[in-house]
């Protein structure tokens, strides 16, 4: 498997999301891949959540990302 580029890692985040997006039309998702969109000068609509993504790959570079689901008994 070929190694993502922040910037790749970004689109790709982008493209699943806007996937999700057009199978629930969740106002949400509209909302979060708004504020992600590039503009021309290659920052977000969002400038907050560059840093926001910056700190996320750090997070998973680390190996400090838990994504594992965890069924808890009632």
């Amino acid at each position: 498997m070929k190694t993502l580029s922040e910037d790749e890692a970004y689109l790709a985040m982008f493209a699943f999301i806007e996937k999700r997006y057009r199978l629930t039309a969740s106002d949400d998702l509209a909302s979060f891949l708004s504020d992600m969109s590039l503009l021309f000068d290659g920052g977000t609509a969002d400038p907050a959540l560059q840093g926001d993504w910056k700190e996320a790959l750090e997070l998973a570079r680390d190996g400090k990302v838990d994504a594992m689901q965890r069924l808890r008994r009632r």
